[in-house]
């Protein structure tokens, strides 16, 4: 399986991505087409999950059901990884989630994590919830502490990335994959994805940028 998803083709996912970008999408429609995109991300994030086979009964008569295997967790990169994990759970209402509060130095544009509670992740499939994947030093720190946690499968998802934080992220796990709305050129003078979408956790949340 390919390690990188790009869904810019998507006609769901295009669409919302496209309002998302968009500098005149109010707060409140920014937070619905990132839960809408964060489910198409979570169901491209989970192909190939091993599964198990089961069996229901419908008013006329048994029939066969299929589920994940392992566990699924979902842990949201603070704050701006919050924006998906709605979607991500109307896509898969059982996930578990965990939380990673990581602080990018403006300066040296390198993460420190200040905040880490997980569920075990022994033997779970994780999904990281990073929407930007500018230089990828957030999103890779994440990986490397839930490789370190037992993790068994690591999906990041992420919104907007360039080539170079894909890349990063690729080499901190030799099993991690990525699924991306779209890649785009680079990066600024300050660290932000050109054309990118703005800052995404004050778009979210509607703070001042």
């Amino acid at each position: 399986m390919d390690r990188v998803t790009e869904l810019s083709g998507h006609p769901v996912a295009g669409t919302a991505l496209g309002t998302l970008r968009d500098a005149r999408t109010s707060p409140a429609e920014f937070r619905a087409q990132a839960r809408r995109l964060g489910s198409v991300l979570a169901l491209h994030a989970v192909a190939g999950v091993p599964t198990v086979a089961g069996t229901t009964t419908t008013p006329l008569g048994p029939a066969p059901t299929v589920a994940p295997a392992p566990p699924i967790v979902a842990v949201p990169v603070l704050r701006a990884g919050l924006g998906l994990l709605a979607g991500v759970h109307d896509a898969l209402p059982g996930a578990l989630v965990g939380m990673i509060g990581l602080q990018r130095d403006p300066e040296t544009l390198q993460a420190h994590r200040y905040y880490f509670n997980v569920p075990p992740l022994a033997g779970a499939w994780v999904l990281v919830l990073e929407p930007m994947l500018a230089t990828g030093g957030s999103a890779a720190d994440a990986v490397r502490a839930l490789d370190a946690e037992g993790a068994a499968h690591l999906v990041v998802l992420s919104v907007v990335a360039t080539a170079e934080g894909v890349e990063r992220v690729l080499a901190a796990d030799p099993r991690v994959r990525v699924v991306v709305g779209a890649v785009d050129p680079g990066l600024d003078a300050n660290g932000y994805i050109v054309p990118g979408l703005g800052d995404f956790g004050d778009r979210l949340f509607g703070t001042p940028h």
